[in-house]
């Protein structure tokens, strides 16, 4: 019973992890960062089942435009915490403006595959330039 399931969230949680406090970050935009199949309805079903008590701070992960898109009562705890991290709402929803989190991509160290098709490409390049 103790074997951990094919098919876990836990990348789309480590993901939700690196949001600083006082930032938030879209569904669609952390489905776009992540190339999650599936999109943002995909990133939507992860964060739906987020375990508590694992620090994945669930409430940085709001609907398109700063829309807060659980129901009651999850919202208004969403919108507390929110709030406690110094968050500020026009209406329902999060000013995107003022609070959005915009990852970095991390260099990845570039594997045979990734060296091979660059040397191609230059190769291909140098043959169109003569």
């Amino acid at each position: 019973m103790g074997k951990k399931r094919k098919g876990s969230w836990d990348w789309i949680y480590r993901e939700v992890k690196r949001i600083p406090r006082g930032h938030v970050v879209t569904y669609g935009q952390l489905a776009r960062f992540l190339h999650v199949p599936g999109g943002a309805r995909t990133v939507g079903f992860a964060m739906a089942g987020c375990p508590s008590g694992q620090g994945i701070p669930w409430h940085r992960v709001v609907g398109a435009g700063g829309r807060l898109l659980p129901r009651e009562p999850y919202a208004s705890k969403q919108r507390m915490l929110l709030e406690t991290e110094g968050m500020t709402f026009k209406g329902m929803e999060v000013d995107i403006a003022a609070h959005e989190w915009k990852p970095s991509k991390s260099k990845a160290p570039k594997t045979k595959k990734s060296a091979k098709r660059s040397r191609a490409e230059s190769k291909f390049a140098k043959r169109r330039q003569v």
